[in-house]
Parts: structure tokens; sequence; C-alpha cells
């Protein structure tokens, strides 16, 4: 419980007597642990929206991945460079017999 043993938790509840006196001591106890939980409640409450919308998005990024084209995949791939075509008229005339 935070760290506080039991002879800490004496020590400060014998100082809360002291300050407040016995007829304001449970009126403040009471009010804490009210707060106490109202914070418990607020914060289990929050948890469980963002496991909702956690949750919520797995779903939908999962539909999404199911319902996107697979050729969405190829046509993000580097197409293969075309062969080099030899210039018109260049290398052409090595290629021809010679008629003598």
């Amino acid at each position: 419980m935070f760290g506080i043993g039991m002879p800490e938790l004496i020590l400060i509840l014998a100082l809360a007597l002291i300050v407040l006196g016995p007829r304001r001591l449970p009126e403040i106890a009471r009010a804490l642990g009210k707060g106490l939980a109202e914070f418990r409640r607020a914060t289990d409450e929050l948890k469980d929206e963002l496991r909702q919308v956690e949750q919520d998005v797995e779903e939908t990024s999962a539909k999404v991945m199911a319902d996107s084209d697979p050729n969405v995949e190829k046509a993000t791939e580097t197409p293969p460079s075309p062969k080099p075509t030899p210039a018109p008229g260049a290398d052409q005339s090595e290629k021809k017999p010679q008629s003598a």
C-alpha cells in the first residue's frame, strides 16, 4: 500500500486526530473515501473506453486488410526494365551480309 508500513500509518492517523480533532476526523475520512472511490471509478471507465477503442481500431484494420485488392501489392512493386533496342539504322549495316 504505497510503501507505507504499520508504524507510518499509525503516526499519520495520530497526527490527523490531533490536527483535525475527533469530531471532524470521521467527516474527512468519509469524504476522502468517497473521493478515492470516484477516482477509481473514473479510471476504470477510462481504461474500458480505451480498450474498446483499441478493439474497434483492430477490427477496422483487419476489415480493411481483408477488403483490400490483392493487386495493390503488385502495383507498388517496381516493374522490370524493358530490354534495350538498337536505334534505327545504327548497327543494322554490320549485321547484313556483304555481297560482292
